[in-house]
């Protein structure tokens, strides 16, 4: 079963130069085969996104530019990431119940994730997702 300790911020490789920075994400910097990879961009102010759960699927989430908080949930305890560094990424296991909130202006959210889209895969309703976990 899926915990809160299961979700991981994780560096990414960084390559400074005066030119400006460079950062890599091949298959040793995330614990998964990268299907999928999709972004999430002119969010507007107070929107949320996610509010979902995935049965299999695992995420990998950057902000690449801006910041945004990520509310997880693993049926028992909760937790609130803020990611705002394009070279540290959270890891998102299955199992999990997550928010995306508070998107600053400009904030960019990229996703890799371990499977191709499948909405048999997704838990969309958060009591249907407490039920699961007991």
């Amino acid at each position: 079963m899926s915990t809160l300790q299961n979700c991981k911020l994780l560096s990414i490789p960084k390559i400074e130069d005066p030119r400006g920075n460079l950062s890599v994400i091949e298959n040793n910097v995330v614990p998964f085969e990268i299907k999928r990879v999709y972004y999430l961009y002119d969010v507007p102010s107070g929107a949320e996104r996610g509010g979902h759960s995935h049965i299999e699927q695992q995420e990998f989430l950057i902000a690449l530019s801006g910041s945004f908080d990520v509310i997880l949930n693993d049926g028992q305890k909760e937790n609130v990431v803020t990611l705002n560094k394009p070279f540290q990424g959270l890891l998102i296991t299955n199992g999990i119940w997550r928010e995306l909130k508070n998107f600053s202006s400009g904030a960019v959210c990229l996703v890799i994730a371990s499977d191709v889209f499948s909405e048999e895969d997704y838990i969309r309703e958060f009591q249907e997702f407490q039920e699961s976990k007991s």
